[in-house]
């Protein structure tokens, strides 16, 4: 599992302990039912309470989902270390504290259009001891920053723009990138699709994907199937609280793309697409290689091969 740092659950809690429970559990339902529409954040993202009860409902996936992502961006390019991270929509942060428990020295800049999630940002990164940050209120669609930075995040952002928008902003984030790009999206069809759509965009400006594709060609998948993974993540009281749950753990489904520019690093030779299926015999494990899908059954008898299929997970490389 992959939980917040203490240091960003204590900030939390701490300003959560000024608040009602009970009206901070209505604003993340309200966001909740909001979200599952696509609306954008700013339609209810209109308080400081609404801006905690997003922290305290969706900042524990979010920072898991990232996280597992910079995981496989320090896998497939082992010798990178920005010293410059843009936070492209960055809410409260999420993704600059993912990062920030990666690279250390990095300098966070976090831009959002909105006032209250930045705010929050700043209030729960100095009360963290995470003071190289810079704060932008700038919008994600038309931002201009006029400087470039080693790595450039977008987490569960883009999903708020229209699809005519999708692809200027993603020409935005690249022309913004000095390094590698990282985009995380809900696991759903729809932002998969979406997905797919800069991929083909950023491969023609000369990005290199670095994961989860192992090739530059077309996906190989059909509809309606489509590419996503999945990280679980344990819940907090106050977590199970403004999701209304009741198991200790979630499991956040997502979709991403780590695109670098040249030199830097290199895809994998293949990746797990879908839970593995073991039995005592045989591990099979449907694989995404450089020719396309690849179905792989990997039997008992060769010992040191199904020894190593068996720690596979789903998303992980091969």
């Amino acid at each position: 599992m992959t939980d917040l740092p203490p240091a960003l659950s204590d900030a939390i809690r701490r300003l959560a302990d000024g608040l009602g429970r009970k009206g901070l559990a209505a604003s993340a339902a309200t966001m909740s039912e909001h979200y599952r529409q696509r609306g954008a954040s700013r339609q209810v993202i209109g308080g400081a309470g609404d801006a905690l009860a997003y922290a305290l409902s969706r900042m524990p996936a979010t920072y898991a989902a990232v996280s597992a992502v910079l995981d496989e961006l320090q896998a497939r390019a082992p010798g990178f270390t920005p010293e410059t991270v843009l936070d492209a929509g960055a809410g409260p942060g999420t993704a600059s504290w993912a990062v920030a428990e990666v690279f250390a020295d990095a300098l966070l800049t976090l831009m959002d259009h909105n006032r209250e999630f930045l705010t929050l940002a700043e209030a729960i990164s100095g009360d963290g001891g995470n003071a190289r940050v810079e704060l932008i209120e700038n919008d994600l669609g038309r931002f201009e920053l006029g400087r470039r930075f080693g790595l450039v995040t977008c987490a569960y952002a883009l999903t708020e723009l229209g699809d005519t928008a999708l692809l200027a902003a993603a020409e935005r984030l690249w022309r913004h990138c000095d390094g590698a790009l990282l985009i995380v999206e809900p696991g759903r069809p729809r932002d998969y699709q979406r997905l797919l759509a800069m991929r083909r965009r950023l491969i023609e400006l000369g990005g290199r994907v670095l994961a989860p594709c192992p090739h530059k060609a077309e996906c190989p998948l059909i509809e309606p199937d489509w590419c996503h993974f999945s990280v679980r993540l344990s819940r907090t009281r106050d977590h199970m609280r403004m999701k209304g749950g009741t198991l200790g753990y979630e499991d956040e489904k997502f979709s991403y793309l780590v695109v670098a520019r040249p030199g830097i690093g290199a895809p994998a030779a293949g990746r797990v697409i879908r839970r593995p299926e073991e039995n005592k015999f045989s591990v099979s494990l449907a694989v995404c290689g450089p020719e396309g899908l690849e179905s792989r059954v990997v039997m008992s008898r060769d010992k040191a091969a199904f020894k190593a299929a068996k720690k596979l997970e789903w998303g992980d490389a091969i």
